[in-house]
């Protein structure tokens, strides 16, 4: 059986991405697609060929990738896979479009529905492209919505990283999926039951991740607070925090392993649809303090593993830490936690099985239960 694994673009190191140098590692055998490659921001995928698009030939694509959205769907739909048994896409937008041959299976790991079409404001408030051409941009993407609908029909199989993911595929593509919570490479985190005296955050600075109110949780509780990560937000943010603040930037995987290891907590105030976050920090015995929603729900029990807080202001985030600094945490129990869940070996032994039955055409259940406590905000059609 001939398989072709297909992502968005690898421009970036982000946690779809990360998802899908999982399943590069899982069919070693397999070919690699993509629209853009950015070898040196990436994944590392050694020695593998990876064919793209026309895409490539642009100047400055790699760079300015999202500029380019209109022009992705014709890009993919261009791509030959007409040699491919089973097609793999990992995909949050347009990777679902791609076309199989008669009697081809194709399943896709959807990080998201595509969130830039169905929630923009939120998704592209911070950039500034978006701010200088939103008329114009708008109006592009009430036509491309129509195209994503289209193209979201082309899956046999939709597989889903939290409910709260797999709820939104139902709502907005009119499509099934089965909820399978994506993996964490475990090898590659530290476990530590000596905690220093600092908190973590671990995030892009963007808008949606609400780093102001923790920042503003810090600035009023005066404790060591540590944010890697870089992104358009942080001038901006660096204004507003005190001097138990510190911005790392970025850190490499070894330095934010042993960051992960070492907090008192790992702090997430953004609605995610999934996060890996959270479930690193677990892996590395680290408890979680979360904004109450969504994928979170899926992976974390409070007082156990973290602490939710339910609404998103700084009042809410800093009576959470304050509850959390009094809970005699299991370190151990956490860790076991994650490494008994969200492993490799558990998530392939479920998506194996999947994968089977669907290249065999055998039923696939479907079914899934989304937690009575989860709240899934409804994207705009």
């Amino acid at each position: 059986m001939k398989v072709a694994l297909v992502h968005d673009y690898l421009t970036q190191k982000g946690g779809a991405e990360r998802v899908f140098e999982l399943l590069c590692k899982r069919f070693p055998s397999a070919d690699v697609f993509t629209s853009l490659y950015d070898a040196q921001n990436t994944i590392d995928l050694g020695e593998r060929l990876v064919h793209t698009t026309g895409l490539q030939n642009i100047p400055g694509s790699t760079k300015y990738f999202r500029l380019l959205a209109p022009f992705y769907y014709p890009a993919f739909r261009a791509l030959d896979l007409e040699n491919y048994d089973l097609i793999i896409s990992s995909c949050s937008s347009f990777a679902k479009a791609v076309k199989k041959k008669l009697g081809a299976k194709h399943v896709c790991f959807c990080h998201n529905v595509t969130r830039f079409l169905w929630d923009t404001q939120t998704y592209l408030k911070e950039y500034g492209e978006y701010r200088a051409f939103s008329p114009v941009i708008d109006k592009v993407f009430q036509l491309i919505r129509k195209v994503d609908l289209d193209y979201a029909q082309e899956p046999d199989l939709y597989i889903a990283n939290s409910t709260t993911v797999a709820r939104r595929i139902q709502n907005i593509y009119g499509k099934p999926a089965m909820t399978v919570n994506y993996p964490i490479n475990s090898h590659k985190f530290v476990f530590s039951d000596q905690k220093e005296d600092f908190y973590l955050v671990s995030s892009r600075l963007l808008g949606y991740k609400r780093i102001d109110l923790i920042i503003e949780a810090f600035n009023w509780l005066g404790w060591p607070l540590l944010i890697s990560g870089d992104g358009p937000e942080r001038e901006r943010l660096e204004s507003k925090a005190l001097d138990n603040i510190r911005f790392l930037g970025y850190v490499s995987d070894k330095q934010r392993c042993h960051l992960m290891a070492k907090a008192r907590g790992v702090i997430v105030a953004a609605l995610e649809d999934y996060g890996l976050v959270p479930i690193e920090a677990n892996a590395s015995g680290t408890p979680v303090i979360a904004y109450g929603a969504g994928g979170v729900l899926d992976t974390q029990i409070p007082g156990t593993t973290g602490v939710f807080f339910k609404r998103q202001t700084p009042e809410a985030l800093q009576a959470a830490l304050l509850e959390a600094r009094e809970i005699p945490w299991n370190y151990g129990q956490i860790r076991d936690h994650a490494l008994s869940h969200f492993t490799e070996d558990v998530f392939f032994n479920t998506v194996g099985q999947i994968i089977d039955k669907t290249v065999s055409g055998q039923p696939v259940n479907l079914s899934y239960s989304f937690p009575h406590s989860t709240k899934v905000p409804t994207l705009a059609r």
